[in-house]
């Protein structure tokens, strides 16, 4: 038994050890990882240079090339890491599933109000789109990042068909395209529209207004009737 203590007590010396340098390691990636969400968000991938993303990381290239391969596997990282953070974020909303309508107006403004407080989330996606998904098209966790949202979506809208306020036939997935769509395009689009439109669309106002609307016209789409979104 003596001799069996004996070999744990050096294991367990190393696995702290280990540990201790995890430490600094993880939080230089983690470093560099938040300087390049927001140089890429800033100058776009091609204007997002390895040289600018370790000034702003207080690094050097050679660590982005150890940990991310290079400037294509940093920004494949990075889109991730921005979807991954708006699951997180959405994990943390308080549903009732005995309020399908309070939850599907508390979804839609948690999307909406998400754009709206993140817009690197929408501008790194506008980047993205230019390429046509390529990058995040090489990511092995893509499928992974709507899955959650729409799982959530999904079973709200089973709540409220099962209570006869919303329709039965509407698929989740284009429910949660609707979402997205009206309160991306807002975001991604303001500057021009307000110039379009005579009016600032960016004012806290004229964005609460915008998702009120949405709420309301999503619940239109999948009540039953109308007395189910009151």
């Amino acid at each position: 038994m003596t001799k069996t203590l004996s070999r744990k007590a050096p294991a367990s010396k190393s696995s702290a050890a280990h540990r201790s340098r995890r430490k600094p390691a993880q939080a230089t990636q983690e470093s560099i990882l938040k300087a390049a969400i927001k140089v890429f968000a800033k100058h776009g991938f091609d204007g997002g240079s390895t040289q600018k993303i370790s000034k702003v990381a207080n690094s050097v290239d050679r660590m982005i090339y150890y940990y991310y391969g290079n400037k294509e596997g940093l920004f494949i990282a990075v889109l991730e890491a921005i979807y991954a953070r708006f699951n997180e974020a959405e994990s943390d909303l308080e549903l009732d599933t005995n309020d399908a309508v309070g939850s599907l107006r508390t979804i839609v403004e948690f999307m909406a109000t998400y754009y709206q407080k993140h817009p690197e989330f929408v501008t790194l996606l506008n980047t993205e789109n230019l390429y046509r998904g390529k990058h995040i098209a090489k990511s092995a966790h893509a499928s992974e990042y709507s899955s959650p949202a729409v799982a959530v979506l999904a079973q709200v809208l089973k709540s409220g068909a099962s209570r006869g306020l919303f329709r039965s036939d509407v698929r989740a997935r284009d429910v949660y395209l609707m979402i997205a769509s009206m309160g991306y395009f807002y975001v991604s689009n303001r500057f021009t529209l307000s110039a379009f439109l005579g009016e600032a669309l960016d004012t806290d106002a004229a964005c609460s207004d915008w998702r009120k609307f949405v709420a309301d016209a999503v619940l239109r789409t999948v009540s039953v009737d109308s007395n189910a979104r009151k």
